[in-house]
């Protein structure tokens, strides 16, 4: 009969604590001295007889690991691997030299944020790999991972069922953890989006009493979660309502959320980037039921950070200038939705979509033109809303150069080339109604006395079709800029006393405008 291995936390039931051979399990852990204790407490709770090996990276496992003398496995094997990425490469061969790993339970403890800088490609394949040789071995591995942002990693492997059997975290809640399970697969079935409270008391990990009764609500579709400013302090509307200071409040809250409503509010610019943060986690981690509501106080959004917002996760992103009954219409519009689209497993990933040039003004014609098409075949900007490509010929009797001297655009991702005696410029996420607009901010002079004609392309498959026909042109048709002469000023009756200049003031004499008497 195969051995069943079980994680060290007491009181839970066989579904989500059970790991038979030929699988492996990660867990993410907020704090590194919770992981050392979730270490020693599995070990702890093998069976005598259990075949079970302890890994530890980039310390020595015999300052870590303490063995239990009333109960545990009589025997455990200590390894030692560096912090760092090709240690994982050769562990499977590492572990072959000293031992037989049929049978066997290895618990990996990761050193404390390690696998931040592993690139997420890689850290599938050697998933990929240590899953299929556990398989062949049928050993099991539990991988715990101390990291201060395990949210990321998390959101990172939940589609990586195929690797891994199981995916959980316990997050540190100060007086108590929450054993939080996104999918955990053993011999008694599948068990997935469960969260569990446990305590570290009396050196041992277990689960709080009152969830052994406790059944754990699977609709909550009437519930709402908001900020106090998204409503303008108005009090909760009903009983279902929970009005909350700030974001991290609303945030914190709705992590046990399940198909619930969740307000954020936004005042200022400075808050977009977190507040992706946390729509892309509860997207990632809560599931496609949850309703997530994006509230602007003042007015502070581009249209590249709704599109950002948007792609995090959020249902529906509420304009600054939308009256209070007209939000709430439309957080009502929102409810029994399902969220369709697709969420990228990076964060990072989502954010550089808010910049995919990291590009500003003149470019060389070929860098140009392979920037408009990298940005052209970015699948994850929106259809025919990347940008607005508009050639400019100058007036004659004004040379193209000249022209571009005028041209100062002053946003990223704003770039512009001459060649073939035009000036072409790219906006990105700009709009064809706004081009007017732009183009006045960008010239100081009206357009119309600086440029004869224009053509536009606003549409992807117009602006693919031109960026052909403009790699077609001739180095020799392409126009350099006007070179810059540096304007130097003569220091004039100044000496150099051996660490700066100094100016010597020269005297003048003003003259007599009474003359002489």
């Amino acid at each position: 009969m195969d051995p069943v291995f079980t994680l060290g936390i007491q009181s839970l039931w066989d579904e989500v604590s059970h790991m038979p051979p030929g699988g492996v399990w990660w867990m993410n852990i907020d704090r590194h001295q919770d992981a050392i204790t979730l270490m020693n407490q599995t070990l702890a709770a093998q069976r005598p007889d259990a075949k079970v090996a302890a890994i530890t990276m980039g310390e020595k496992p015999q300052n870590l690991v303490k063995l239990n003398t009333s109960h545990g496995p009589e025997k455990i094997r200590l390894f030692s691997m560096p912090k760092n990425e090709n240690s994982l490469k050769w562990l499977h061969r590492d572990l072959l030299c000293s031992l037989d790993p049929a049978g066997y339970f290895f618990v990996l403890l990761g050193a404390e944020n390690f696998w931040q800088n592993i690139p997420p490609k890689r850290l599938r394949a050697w998933l990929n790999s240590l899953q299929r040789w556990s398989k062949y071995y049928q050993c099991t591995f539990l991988i715990l991972n101390p990291e201060n942002n395990a949210d990321a990693r998390l959101s990172l492997l939940l589609s990586e069922h195929n690797s891994l059997s199981g995916l959980a975290g316990l997050r540190f809640q100060g007086d108590s953890h929450l054993f939080d399970i996104a999918f955990w697969a053993n011999e008694k079935g599948v068990s997935a989006r469960q969260q569990l409270e446990v305590k570290w008391s009396d050196q041992r990990w277990q689960l709080a009493e009152r969830e052994e009764a406790k059944i754990q609500p699977r609709s909550d579709e009437k519930d709402v979660l908001s900020t106090v400013s998204a409503l303008e302090g108005a009090p909760p509307l009903s009983e279902y309502w929970s009005v909350l200071d700030t974001n991290d409040a609303v945030f914190n809250a709705a992590r046990t959320a399940q198909a619930a409503t969740i307000i954020f509010s936004v005042e200022q610019t400075s808050q977009i980037e977190q507040l992706a943060r946390f729509i892309h986690t509860l997207r990632r981690q809560r599931g496609s039921a949850l309703k997530i509501v994006v509230r602007e106080i003042v007015a502070s959004l581009r249209t590249t950070d709704e599109r950002l917002l948007l792609g995090c996760g959020a249902n529906l992103v509420i304009p600054w200038n939308t009256p209070l009954s007209r939000c709430l219409t439309l957080v009502e519009s929102v409810q029994k939705q399902q969220f369709q689209r697709h969420v990228p497993d990076e964060i990072d990933t989502l954010l550089s979509m808010t910049q995919p040039l990291k590009l500003r003004g003149y470019q060389k014609w070929d860098i140009f033109c392979e920037a408009v098409h990298n940005t052209m075949n970015n699948p994850l900007l929106p259809d025919d809303n990347k940008g607005v490509m508009v050639a400019l010929r100058p007036v004659p009797g004004l040379r193209v150069e000249q022209a571009l001297t005028l041209c100062r655009p002053n946003r990223l991702g704003d770039i512009m080339t001459i060649g073939d005696n035009r000036l072409v410029l790219f906006l990105s996420f700009c709009r064809i109604n706004d081009l007017d607009t732009a183009l006045n901010h960008i010239f100081p002079l009206p357009t119309g006395d600086i440029f004869s004609n224009r053509m536009v392309w606003f549409e992807d498959k117009q602006i693919a079709a031109e960026i052909v026909q403009m790699r077609a042109v001739s180095a020799e048709r392409w126009t350099a800029p006007l070179p810059v002469t540096p304007h130097k000023s003569a220091i004039i009756n100044a000496t150099h006393d051996g660490r700066q200049w100094r100016r010597t003031p020269e005297p003048h004499r003003l003259a007599d405008t009474q003359g002489e008497p």
